[in-house]
């Protein structure tokens, strides 16, 4: 029986493989995925089994439940209500389908040819494969050719590193044609780029592919083969004279939306070794195989990139402007540009005299559950997370990516924030926990955006007066306060109940800066 996680408030559906211990979490790279700032990035293993799958919670912040219920570990069966953190699921059995039934054999009926396998299940070395065909009748090679035909697209979709799927290719290219040297060339930027040039020695050769072979492929998207190439008039190049090529094939790769990825070229020296029209199908039909290869390569690399680079700004940045910004390439600058953003900093008040008094391994435990609390909050707003700065939190809205209510995004977590410091607060008390009092600042303006630091360590992070106005108005909050600058209020789409102050003398500022509280 096979299981299935529904999502009962989302668009999310996992089927559940039935080999080993699938890990759930909010990292891009967990089995089940699930980008939601509630879900803890491992959150909980599942591990399928009969009638049903196990479920254990890895210590999430935010809990795993069964039909409403928090569990540690639990069995899961079919209509049963599974939560991560706040994302709900139904988990569903799923009817395998049945084998399909064989036709009955007809009088007369064709007999399908079984094509032996070696014992690795790969390809014969060449020279027995050579020699099998040589001695075989034409419709014999046929059969071999499609034999090996097989047995390449088996071997090439195995391999996703675009290096090591074409030292495969040309591997293959010496095993199914009698030729002197291979090449592969592959499109960067709009340019054919030379990967790999080899000989049937399987050694590497200083050569180049004659352009005029390249150019005729690659603009046309032929394959071309030449059993002359130096007395051929297609070609007019002199480094097919140069470099003695007698007989040549040159075929595209072309992948999806007709586009050509590379070229894979083939010659040899001899014309007693001419290339044939067999030949050119043959490497027609085997170049297809290597796009589609290449094309499946490319796109693993592409996706192991971008699985890393959310990764790292997922440390940061909310999860779906992680993936925003990894999936956005070139469209989105995170060099050094001028952007308009709102920052919001929040400061423990009294923190020094309350570390005095707590044991460093209590005093850790304590600020790890309140920061996770308040980058949650900032998460929740779309906000990304500067930095901490011993126990300051500094978030941001509109860097790198800004949106038309950042400053309204910026005022919501900040309320959001003292909320959940008041539970905190609640739960500490009844366990006998010191309790934490914040006061909050946030400005509005335009601000430099970019990485900063040395050659040896950068980071992300907006700087100027903007960032250190909002770092002024936080230190003149009292403890459950949240300061706003006038150019904050002036860009609130919905402003809260706000009460003005008399404006504040901070450091550096020539003129007091007109605030206002917020009234909560």
């Amino acid at each position: 029986m096979k299981y299935r996680l529904t999502g009962t408030d989302s668009t999310y559906r996992f089927e559940l493989a039935s080999s080993g211990t699938l890990v759930c979490g909010r990292a891009v790279t967990s089995d089940v995925a699930i980008i939601d700032p509630t879900v803890s990035r491992h959150h909980a293993d599942l591990v399928v089994g009969d009638g049903g799958v196990s479920v254990r919670d890895v210590g999430s912040s935010n809990g795993t439940f069964v039909n409403g219920v928090k569990i540690s570990e639990a069995f899961v069966r079919p209509g049963d209500a599974l939560t991560f953190g706040k994302v709900a699921f139904q988990l569903e059995a799923i009817a395998e389908a049945p084998p399909p039934v064989a036709a009955p054999a007809m009088p007369g009926g064709t007999i399908v040819r079984q094509v032996p396998r070696t014992p690795s299940g790969g390809l014969e070395d060449s020279g027995k494969l050579h020699a099998a065909m040589a001695a075989a009748d034409p419709a014999e090679k046929d059969r071999q050719k499609l034999a090996i035909l097989l047995e390449v697209s088996k071997g090439l979709t195995k391999v996703t590193d675009t290096d090591a799927l074409l030292a495969k290719v040309a591997d293959y290219v010496f095993q199914i044609l009698e030729a002197d040297r291979c090449a592969i060339l592959v499109s960067e930027d709009q340019h054919m780029v030379q990967k790999v040039a080899r000989d049937k020695r399987s050694a590497t050769v200083a050569y180049q592919v004659p352009q005029s072979i390249v150019r005729t492929v690659v603009d046309e998207k032929v394959a071309v083969l030449s059993d002359n190439a130096g007395e051929d008039t297609r070609f007019g190049g002199q480094s097919i004279l140069m470099q003695q090529v007698r007989s040549a094939i040159c075929a595209p790769l072309v992948g999806g939306e007709d586009r050509v990825l590379g070229v894979l070229y083939v010659d040899n020296f001899s014309l007693a070794k001419r290339f044939g029209e067999g030949d050119l199908d043959f490497l027609i039909a085997f170049a297809g195989i290597v796009a589609i290869a290449l094309e499946n390569a490319n796109f693993a690399e592409r996706s192991r990139r971008e699985a890393l680079t959310r990764s790292n700004f997922e440390r940061f940045f909310t999860p779906q402007l992680a993936a925003r910004i990894a999936n956005a390439g070139e469209a989105i600058r995170l060099g050094g540009e001028k952007r308009q953003v709102a920052v919001l900093f929040s400061d423990i008040r009294g923190f020094t005299a309350l570390s005095e008094t707590m044991n460093p391994d209590a005093m850790a435990k304590h600020l790890t559950e309140y920061f996770t609390e308040m980058v949650d909050c900032v998460f929740r707003h779309g906000g990304t997370l500067d930095k901490f700065i011993g126990d300051a939190v500094m978030a941001q809205w509109g860097a790198p990516i800004g949106e038309p209510d950042d400053a309204d995004r910026a005022m919501r977590a900040a309320l959001e924030m003292m909320e959940q410091l008041d539970v905190l607060n609640a739960r500490w008390r009844a366990e006998g926990r010191p309790e934490f009092k914040i006061g909050i600042g946030i400005n509005f303006g335009d601000a430099f955006a970019g990485n900063i630091g040395s050659e040896r360590r950068l980071e992300y992070t907006v700087i100027g007066d903007t960032v250190n106005t909002a770092s002024r108005l936080c230190s003149k909050a009292m403890g459950g306060e949240i300061i706003i600058s006038d150019d904050c209020r002036r860009a609130l789409a919905r402003p809260p109940a706000l009460e003005p102050l008399e404006p504040l003398v901070l450091k550096n500022k020539s003129q007091p800066v007109p605030a206002y509280r917020i009234r909560r």
